[in-house]
């Protein structure tokens, strides 16, 4: 069973914004990217803007799946390895042959994989069902034309039958002309690509990657590989941040850290707007006298009579962890800004909610939002949660049995937990405690 408690309402100050507001606030200001022409491997990991029709059939003529010889059925009716077929070999069929022989009764062709069916053959069959020509038993595979250009005369000894059609891939078995092939919204991976490339496409029109780049803020953060002095830490966000990005479709810039002052972060963000779709910091978003993307950024939300500036808006959501969070759109182009917390968990949760669902729509998807399942808590004793927050806690999912359980507890530092963890484990706002076995809503992060 689960206690339940009254919403926090956020009256005060300043008002609680919920989850799903943030989020529609967000999606409310993303655009998705106007469309370009890309070569094929540089359209990879985007989204298609266009239907792709097959312009012709695919394979685009009959071709042999085998290594082995082009024959007319009848010719090798009640074959055996007693009783082979005896047939005379008129050359050979290699993939991309134009000029094919004629293969007439009595006769075979030494044919390859993908090679064209020559005209009158019925069948292929595998070299291994065959002497090979050699005079022998069955052979193993053919030897190389060109060390053995005598193979593909003289005679070949059939050992099984072979019904029509045979080894051979029909002309339009694969997709028809006319068919198809991609429809517009397809996330372009290698076999879509691939796809693109066997119907002819050197070009398609897609919703280019959105470009991301992603700031750390603070004067304790140190690079990794580097010494660490007094009071200082790592700096592992923007390394986790960008990663996600890129999870996430798009491609991605680290800055890595900013000090904590307002003029440099304020100069550095200004420097990035040019490679930027979207930017994501994280930390100075607080209430501490540190808090320097707020300082930075706040004098742009109430820059409404300047056209040029864009507007920022930092708020409270009623969530653990990620509770404080700021948004808007900065410089000429209104840029979409998302300033997250510092705290590694805090800052990891807020992009899953709201920064990934703006790459997808930037990129022009219609579901932004990850999967999520319901599943049944397993666990030695009950969750807490805060009264009026919506609590994401990290969970290890197991689909088999339709079961999650906790990793690590709900501190937001603890990244540890958080690099164990596949799921969000999702607490409502009006619920305080949840019991084992109870039902839980569960997202799917990997």
């Amino acid at each position: 069973m689960s206690s339940r408690a009254p919403q926090d309402t956020g009256h005060g100050a300043q008002r609680l914004w919920s989850v799903d507001e943030h989020l529609a606030d967000v999606l409310a200001a993303i655009r998705p990217l106007e469309p370009i022409e890309l070569q094929l491997l540089d359209a990879q990991g985007c989204v298609l803007v266009e239907d792709v029709t097959v312009p012709v059939a695919l394979p685009p003529f009959d071709n042999s799946s085998m290594d082995g010889y082009a024959v007319r059925t009848a010719d090798v009716q009640g074959a055996s390895e007693e009783f082979p077929a005896v047939l005379t070999v008129i050359g050979d069929v290699a993939a991309g042959s134009g000029d094919l022989p004629t293969v007439g009764p009595g006769q075979a062709a030494r044919i390859m994989t993908g090679a064209p069916l020559p005209p009158g053959a019925e069948a292929v069959v595998p070299v291994e069902w065959t002497d090979g020509g050699s005079g022998g038993g069955a052979a193993a595979g053919m030897a190389p034309a060109s060390e053995a250009p005598e193979g593909a005369g003289g005679e070949v000894r059939v050992h099984r039958a072979a019904e029509a059609r045979a080894h051979v891939r029909s002309r339009g078995s694969d997709v028809q002309a006319g068919d198809l092939a991609l429809a517009a919204g397809t996330v372009l991976g290698p076999p879509q690509i691939a796809l693109l490339a066997a119907v002819g496409r050197g070009t398609v029109r897609v919703r280019p990657r959105p470009r991301v780049v992603v700031l750390s803020t603070g004067s304790e953060l140190v690079q990794p590989g580097e010494s660490l002095a007094a009071g200082t830490i790592y700096d592992s966000n923007s390394f986790a941040l960008a990663a996600a990005a890129r999870d996430a479709g798009a491609i991605s810039y680290r800055v890595g850290a900013v000090a904590d002052d307002a003029e440099t972060l304020r100069s550095a963000i200004e420097d990035q707007l040019i490679r930027a779709d979207l930017l994501v910091t994280t930390g100075g978003v607080s209430v501490g006298a540190y808090d320097v993307v707020k300082e930075a950024l706040s004098s742009v939300a109430t820059a409404e009579d300047e056209p040029d500036g864009g507007r920022m808006d930092f708020r409270k959501l009623a969530m653990q962890p990620g509770k404080p969070q700021g948004f808007g759109t900065i410089g000429p182009d209104h840029t979409p800004l998302l300033a997250l917390p510092g705290n590694p968990v805090s800052s990891y949760v807020s992009f899953e909610l709201f920064v990934r669902p703006a790459i997808r729509a930037l990129m022009g998807l219609a579901d932004v939002n990850r999967p999520s399942v319901r599943a049944v808590l397993k666990a030695d004793e009950a969750l807490g949660s805060p009264a009026g927050r919506r609590q994401f806690l990290r969970g290890k999912y197991d689909a088999e049995s339709g079961t999650v359980s906790p990793v690590g507890g709900s501190g937001s530092h603890l990244i540890a937990a958080l690099a164990h963890a596949d799921s969000l484990m999702v607490v409502p706002e009006d619920v305080t405690s949840v019991e084992p076995g109870s039902e839980l809503e569960v997202v799917l992060l990997g």
